[in-house]
């Protein structure tokens, strides 16, 4: 191990344990991580997780070390958190999630950001696909009073889509390509007749698909900016966006 990543255990990042590996879908993994530090956070839904699924292993390079996903779900109080970890890329994360095992001790630091969950709407719509999933579950099972969703997630095999952690499924899903724009545009012009009061919309997942849509409110519906939600998970041209 190197001495930055030995600084980086020490100084900057908390230490958790693997207590659960469960396979929830085709190509999807649920990860529970158990750690004291968990307890303390002052925690918003739409946080993520930067993992160094990497850390100690000289045959990986640094940056290929760190990798952040969604907190799924949480237990403050038990200090616990689940991942849902998509293995479909087949990168250096899904490498790490098909070969982990139950009692490895994984190292991570929080990181916030901006895609976090805003109360402040009467009607949500919601659209990403499978790497955005987990992510716009816990903003959904948080939003509080009466709100009106509806959603557009997509993916080109069904057999991957999987329950929330309460087994429902809320959102509608679609079998599509995974850059499907026009598709997807389709779909969220029938969708938002529905929508009523004030509107906000959290798009997620394919990059290309973030910014065709954020356009599209933008300057075709001129919706202001404080209503449009995005957050590119992946590109297919950048090796490790998040």
């Amino acid at each position: 191990m190197s001495l930055l990543e030995s600084l980086l255990k020490k100084v900057v990042l908390d230490e958790a344990i693997i207590v659960i590996k469960e396979k929830i879908s085709e190509s999807v993994y649920r990860i529970r991580l158990k750690s004291e530090s968990i307890k303390k956070v002052e925690f918003t839904s739409g946080y993520f997780l930067r993992l160094g699924i990497g850390i100690g292993n000289e045959n990986v390079a640094f940056k290929d070390k760190v990798r952040s996903y969604s907190v799924w779900n949480i237990n403050q109080a038990e200090g616990w958190l689940d991942l849902a970890i998509a293995t479909e890329s087949n990168g250096i994360g899904s490498k790490w999630v098909i070969n982990c095992n139950v009692g490895e001790h994984v190292y991570f630091k929080w990181k916030k950001g901006n895609f976090l969950l805003d109360n402040s709407a009467d009607s949500y719509l919601m659209v990403g696909d499978l790497s955005s999933l987990s992510h716009l579950y816990i903003l959904n099972r948080n939003l509080t009073g009466s709100k009106h969703v509806e959603s557009i997630i997509y993916s080109k095999n069904t057999s991957d889509f999987f329950n929330d952690v309460d087994g429902l499924r809320p959102f509608n899903f679609y079998n599509l390509e995974q850059n499907s724009i026009s598709e997807i545009l389709n779909l969220v012009k029938e969708t938002l007749p529905k929508l009523k009061g004030k509107k906000k919309v959290y798009i997620a997942g394919d990059s290309r698909v973030c910014i065709a849509l954020n356009q599209y409110f933008r300057k075709e519906l001129s919706w202001d900016t404080k209503q449009i939600k995005t957050k590119p998970f992946w590109n297919p041209d950048k090796k490790g966006l998040e």
